[in-house]
């Protein structure tokens, strides 16, 4: 990709993107002005500020993730809302909702707003702030919901993830409550009693290994559990990071009666398997590889795969969880659990559905920018590119194939499961309602 501006110094208002393959379909040229994108087409006699060459690139809009954690305020050592929202843009995303995980927790409207307000600042990308559904995630009473939703970072998700909202009364209270202002409840499903010590999926590896075992049914049975919950109340379920393949048909079968179940996966429960732990590039134990929900088996990708192309889950989310060095380059059993993502994840997905014919780049459009939007209710994100719709534009090469580097990337964290691999495509440029944010797969 070149680029070149025909006025030097001055603000660049329109910029032309020539020979993109929209969707991955025919070579078209894309005209944004003043934020939005203004014609798409042969523009041969088009004139503009700066003229992008996106030969052979694939244009999707702006991707949107649903599940990120910025760890501002409280663990600006392991990532900050700037540099959370430099690796978004690095990988492609124009918005990502911020996780409530912080210290202090995001339960109030004073701590949402100011989530908000450093995404705005920053100005990398949208930032939409996750309320917690719960006081501190403490899972006894429910937050200031109300107040989240009405402040200024109008608030929409609600989530307590990294716990589960065991408690079903107060699910059921958290599921009424957000019906009034068109909320959803993400649900990290895990029940705890059922987890309590585990380390690494319950089957042949963690037998070998002698870790403890998470069972595939402490989160099957939540997710049965709340899809019937919110089927009562008639409200709205996400189901964040579905891990088993029997989550699968549980969100299949709720979906099947028509109940409002929307659900996420995460790139690496696509690609990777617990056999990471105990052979990999890295060696055997590495707490790499320490995840929640924990990497399952070979079978499990296959029904996350499958029901991804098909609609059973709704969207790619990559819970993007960033830590230290000294939190995970430790012994297994004391390391954080947590994988950081968002440089990766359109390269992972299109090695794991693009690649093996399960998706085409109108799907990848679908599942990380079109739906995810939709569940998060941000209307200003996710439509596709054509005339009139913000200028939110991700141009992708999705030749060749590089070695991930965690050094090359722009996240304060390095704890990347892809160390080691090579994975294809790359994000050449990102355009946040007609601005670049990255071009030639730089950070502007």
């Amino acid at each position: 990709m070149s680029t070149h501006d025909l006025h030097e110094g001055t603000a660049v208002s329109t910029i032309l993107i020539r020979g993109a393959r929209i969707l991955g379909g025919a070579p078209s040229d894309i005209l944004l002005r003043d934020g939005v994108v203004a014609e798409t087409g042969d523009l041969a006699g088009a004139r503009a500020d700066q003229t992008v060459d996106a030969d052979g690139l694939v244009a999707l809009p702006g991707l949107v993730d649903l599940h990120t954690h910025l760890r501002e305020p409280g663990r600006e050592d392991a990532e900050t809302v700037e540099t959370g929202t430099q690796a978004a843009a690095r990988g492609g995303y124009t918005a990502v909702h911020a996780m409530a995980n912080t210290s202090p927790v995001a339960d109030t409207a004073g701590v949402v707003e100011q989530v908000w307000r450093l995404g705005q600042e920053h100005g990398h990308c949208d930032v939409q702030p996750v309320g917690a559904v719960t006081s501190g995630l403490q899972g006894r009473q429910l937050a200031e919901l109300g107040a989240m939703a009405d402040s200024a970072a109008r608030v929409r998700v609600f989530s307590d993830d990294g716990k589960c909202v065991s408690d079903a009364v107060l699910m059921r209270r958290a599921l009424e409550y957000v019906k009034a202002f068109d909320g959803v409840v993400a649900q990290h499903a895990q029940e705890p009693r059922l987890t309590e010590g585990a380390q690494l999926n319950e089957g042949e590896v963690s037998a070998r290994l002698g870790l403890t075992g998470w069972p595939a049914v402490a989160e099957e049975a939540i997710i049965a559990r709340d899809c019937l919950l919110a089927a009562h109340v008639g409200s709205r379920l996400h189901v964040c990071h579905v891990s088993t393949a029997g989550s699968v048909e549980i969100i299949r079968w709720a979906k099947s009666k028509g109940w409002d179940v929307t659900a996420e996966v995460t790139p690496h429960h696509l690609l990777l398997t617990d056999s990471c732990a105990e052979r990999s590039p890295l060696g055997p134990y590495n707490p790499i590889y320490k995840v929640n929900p924990p990497l399952r088996t070979a079978e499990d990708v296959r029904a996350l795969r499958e029901a991804l192309a098909d609609g059973t889950i709704d969207c790619v989310a990559t819970d993007h969880a960033p830590h230290p060095v000294e939190d995970k380059e430790t012994e297994w059993a004391a390391a954080a659990m947590g994988m950081i993502g968002l440089e990766t994840a359109l390269s992972v997905v299109q090695e794991a559905m693009v690649e093996t014919g399960l998706l085409d780049w109108a799907g990848v459009a679908d599942r990380m920018s079109a739906r995810p939007a939709r569940i998060g209710r941000l209307t200003g994100h996710g439509r596709p590119i054509e005339p009139g719709a913000p200028g939110n534009v991700t141009l992708y090469d999705p030749s060749g194939r590089q070695p991930v580097d965690p050094a090359a990337m722009v996240s304060k964290s390095r704890n990347t499961p892809y160390e080691g691999l090579t994975l294809p495509g790359r994000v050449v440029a990102t355009f946040l309602r007609g601005r670049p944010t990255v071009l030639e797969g730089k950070l502007v």
